[in-house]
């Protein structure tokens, strides 16, 4: 799972981490370990749809991930916010980004740190995109 930190104030980030999963699942104590140390205050869930804007077959697991965040971190009474993002393309564009820079060496190569940190550019372009995650309903 590829992870960005982004600077509200100057509405930038950059890419981060790839965080290792499990069955879909990832180390829920790095996770949240990683949120408390950076002092997270937002996080924004990579939503896949299709390219007609329908919701994908991932799309219901990006759902339950982020409701599963969610509720985590309200558990641990911390004062972050989760929400959807539309991630379409960005997986293109950062292996685009990785090949044009030198950073990848072959199509497998992961890029998902890169991902991520096109997916928070995107929801700093448009925040109200972004769909909000109620932590009462998670799973």
């Amino acid at each position: 799972m590829g992870m960005a930190l982004g600077n509200t104030i100057t509405q930038t980030a950059r890419a981060f981490d790839i965080l290792a999963m499990n069955n879909g699942q990832p180390d829920w104590d790095n996770l949240i370990g990683i949120i408390k140390v950076w002092g997270v205050a937002q996080v924004v869930v990579g939503l896949p749809l299709n390219m007609d804007g329908t919701s994908s077959m991932l799309s219901k697991r990006a759902h339950k991930f982020a409701r599963r965040l969610a509720h985590r971190v309200m558990e641990q009474h911390l004062p972050v916010t989760v929400s959807l993002c539309d991630e379409r393309l960005t997986s293109i564009e950062a292996r685009e980004i990785a090949w044009d820079n030198g950073w990848i060496k072959n199509e497998r190569d992961p890029i998902d740190d890169i991902s991520a940190c096109i997916l928070m550019s995107t929801y700093f372009a448009d925040p109200n995109s972004s769909i909000a995650i109620d932590a009462i309903k998670a799973e």
